[in-house]
């Protein structure tokens, strides 16, 4: 794993979001967004590659 980057998680799989509702994929192999970035939030959509985070001291 990559440190704000995804988790990644055999699927199929249902997650259920902070508000109750459900996302699903049928995919065998799943990218889950672990930095928020992603416009498709809970999947990663690489987002993560486009921005970095500042450096912490």
């Amino acid at each position: 794993m990559v440190t704000g980057g995804p988790v990644l998680v055999e699927g199929p799989v249902e997650i259920v979001l902070e508000d109750g509702s459900i996302a699903r994929s049928d995919r065998f192999l799943i990218a889950l967004c672990a930095c928020r970035r992603s416009r498709t939030y809970p999947f990663c959509d690489t987002s993560h590659r486009r921005r970095t985070r500042p450096q912490q001291p």
